[in-house]
């Protein structure tokens, strides 16, 4: 069975660093035999989730980009989350979307669970402590832990420039082996994160 694999790049910068490593896993996935679509999230137009719980017992009622987005993610195979850390944390552009997978509560969160989920974060600072990054990861491990799901890979790096990626083949390779794994779900179970 081919799999499919949605990418969310969260940056503002087509070009940033997030985006690029976000590109190498898509390229390790595709050279795996999965197929890949990556979603650019700053160039739609998604709204905050305005908790009016219509979608209780239906479908998220908001009318913009988030609504083409629903059946992507539930026909995903495995999600990869990218983006930089700003202000100590994910982006804006990507909480919007993950705010508003509030719309699937319906459907009791099948569409989301027991996915495998990959994670790209670039930030500013010397580690994933003093940039904020363990506050994104934190969120997206208990995100994951509530939809049963597994967190397979996390490629982070201090990246400030756009273009500074370049400068490290390490992380460009990581991404790709984490593109090239949630293609072949041959991956190592609960990754230790560094101490702090």
């Amino acid at each position: 069975m081919t799999k499919n694999i949605l990418i969310l790049k969260g940056s503002p910068r087509e070009k940033g660093n997030s985006a690029v490593l976000a590109d190498q896993a898509a390229k390790g996935a595709r050279e795996a035999g999965a197929q890949v679509e990556s979603i650019y999230l700053h160039g739609l137009d998604i709204r905050p989730c305005d908790g009016c719980d219509l979608c209780n017992t239906g479908e998220c009622v908001i009318e913009d980009d988030m609504q083409p987005l629903y059946p992507k993610l539930a026909a995903a195979h495995a999600i990869v989350l990218a983006s930089p850390i700003y202000w100590f944390t994910y982006t804006a552009q990507l909480k919007l979307c993950i705010d508003r997978w509030y719309g699937f509560q319906s459907h009791h969160w099948q569409e989301l669970s027991h996915k495998p989920y990959g994670i790209i974060l670039t930030y500013g600072d010397t580690d994933l402590y003093t940039s904020g990054a363990i506050n994104a990861i934190h969120t997206f491990e208990t995100m994951c832990r509530f939809l049963k799901s597994e967190i397979v890979g996390i490629v982070h790096g201090s990246l400030m420039d756009v273009g500074d990626v370049e400068k490290h083949p390490e992380l460009l390779q990581q991404a790709y082996d984490l593109g090239k794994t949630l293609a072949s779900n041959s991956y190592v179970r609960n990754q230790q994160l560094p101490p702090p």
